[in-house]
């Protein structure tokens, strides 16, 4: 298998949005990525989940503490070969082949194919992206000469692997309820105080925490951004202690742990009343790696179930000849080429926007926090969704751990907790219509781009009216009280959601060929009435959406 070769869908996108030269080398890069991932980066991954998972060694044999976390060899393995193909590094640092960065929609390129295969290794790899952008955007210069070339290698220097570390017991996702302390030393500051999650803990050589100093207010506007360097230049732990690894139900790669601050050495990062804010960006990016985690997953579930089907067995047919089962399949492939296409869509905008220094958010700013947050929402729900499914077609062979299903399902259900909740993106979507009018922005965008699709005028106007629909609910909900705007918001995030990728798909199907029956039947799933007779264009369409020979006559 190669997950990049067999991904035409892939392949077209990265075409569209890379120009000509990137494009030429990084589909030659993403061939050996693909083969990689889908070879041995799947059966590290397997050992991995199975029998390498990480290990803490508190003490060494003086009993002193040492706080080390045990990784397998072949994981090792795996981190050397990821970061070496500039999934971190080419987005900041030239590719020496080109003399230019690769940029963001390469690095997610790479991203996506490697959750196909390990979705925990991908957690890493996202902090050490934010802690790459956090030291490039907002680190004085020694810091940015002393530790970003580390962040960025890819083999010339020795790795630093980067984290963020937010959360603590009293808070959780109330992270103005903070309590760790900062200290400020001659030329440094000393950092007291847990974290309660903290992933990739002991692997990584810089922790980005946020910490309150002493005189600093209450709530968010307190909280300092801060640079903390595991280990010190002697090698000796920073004032850091691993109190216990988290026993997780999935992505067990990663090493998440309950860390302790006892006067680690740490350095000031920006502004001091502005660290929180520096975060929320960081966390921006994390939620955009964790829907392309998440349409990672969505294609793994869909190629096992389409391989599965294509040879199983049973009442004397394969699956794939049941129209149910082909039914099935074709929902999953829709669903998922269109939700990757919005992604992408997303990601060819997120460098500009995201990286913008205005003071007030333009509507592009606005509109990139809106489409993170209902794009991360739909996309980690459908992940979880998309395994379930794929077990069922599996029968009891989806419920064994032979087969891959199990842990995809397991990695899956933490994509809909990290970086935020469906509740948490809900009343970020409900702040975002209120304090900037983000609603007026997505209408009049959505409207404009269906303005330039070509043909398919019933499945636009379609989509039109479900935009006028939304504004309608939307223009009543904001006039209620905030409970009952916060009970919709889920629901509008959905809408909205399932508005912008019929957008994409329809643009995509303007361009005919498969592509506009992918298009008629995302639009009939997404705001169709179910179809109670006939021939449904699932059935009508499989053959040449599965790839199938002609029906036998």
């Amino acid at each position: 298998m190669n997950f990049y070769e067999e991904d035409s869908n892939l392949q077209m996108i990265l075409k569209e949005y890379l120009d000509p030269p990137l494009w030429e080398w990084a589909d030659e890069q993403l061939q050996e990525f693909g083969a990689l991932c889908a070879g041995e980066i799947d059966r590290r991954a397997r050992h991995t989940d199975r029998e390498g998972q990480p290990k803490l060694i508190k003490y060494d044999k003086f009993g002193e503490d040492q706080s080390e976390v045990w990784l397998n060899e072949g994981y090792k393995k795996t981190i050397a070969e990821t970061y070496g193909a500039g999934i971190v590094g080419y987005i900041h640092k030239d590719i020496p082949e080109l003399g230019r960065p690769g940029g963001y929609v390469y690095s997610f390129a790479q991203g996506y194919l490697l959750s196909q295969a390990e979705t925990g290794f991908y957690c890493p790899v996202t902090l050490t992206m934010a802690t790459a952008y956090l030291i490039e955007r907002y680190a004085s210069q020694e810091l940015k000469d002393r530790y970003l070339p580390h962040v960025l290698s890819t083999g010339e220097v020795e790795l630093y692997e980067g984290a963020t570390f937010l959360t603590e017991r009293q808070g959780g996702s109330d992270v103005g309820a903070n309590e760790v302390k900062a200290f400020s030393e001659e030329n440094h500051f000393l950092i007291y105080g847990e974290k309660y999650f903290a992933s990739n803990a002991s692997a990584c050589g810089i922790a980005m925490v946020l910490a309150r100093l002493e005189d600093a207010p209450s709530g968010t506007k307190g909280l300092s951004l801060f640079l903390v360097p595991w280990r010190k230049d002697n090698g000796d732990l920073n004032g850091i202690q691993i109190r216990r690894l988290k026993d997780k139900l999935g992505v067990r790669a990663v090493p998440s742990a309950e860390v302790e601050f006892s006067g680690a050495e740490a350095y000031l990062i920006g502004k001091p009343e502005q660290g929180f804010y520096y975060m929320m960006e960081a966390l921006n990016l994390s939620r955009v790696c964790n829907a392309t985690a998440s349409i990672g997953i969505m294609r793994r579930a869909y190629t096992e179930s389409l391989d599965y089907a294509s040879k199983r067995k049973t009442f004397g047919n394969r699956l794939i000849d049941f129209p149910m089962i082909k039914d099935t399949l074709v929902r999953l492939s829709v669903k998922q080429e269109i939700e990757t296409r919005a992604v992408f869509d997303m990601v060819s905008h997120f460098e500009e926007s995201v990286l913008s220094k205005n003071s007030t958010p333009s509507s592009e700013e606005v509109m990139n926090r809106l489409k993170i947050a209902i794009l991360k929402k739909e996309t980690a729900e459908q992940a979880v969704a998309f395994t379930h499914e794929a077990i069922e077609l599996h029968g009891g062979n989806g419920y064994i751990e032979d087969f891959v299903m199990p842990r995809l399902l397991r990695d899956a259900q933490v994509l809909t907790v990290w970086e935020g909740t469906a509740n948490i993106l809900g009343l970020e979507v409900i702040r975002l219509l209120n304090k900037f009018e983000a609603h007026s922005f997505f209408y009049e965008e959505m409207i404009q781009r269906l303005e330039q699709v070509n043909g398919l005028a019933s499945q636009v106007e379609v989509v039109k009216q479900e935009i006028k629909s939304l504004g309608d609910q939307v223009t009543d909900i904001l006039n209620q009280s905030s409970d009952i705007q916060t009970y919709y918001s889920k629901s509008i995030a959905r809408q909205m959601a399932l508005i912008y990728e019929a957008v994409v798909a329809l643009e995509a199907g303007g361009n005919g060929g498969n592509a506009e029956k992918v298009a008629e039947i995302y639009v009939q799933l997404a705001f169709g009435e179910e179809q109670v007779t006939g021939e449904p264009l699932t059935l009508r369409y499989a053959n040449e959406l599965l790839d199938l020979p002609k029906a036998r006559e």
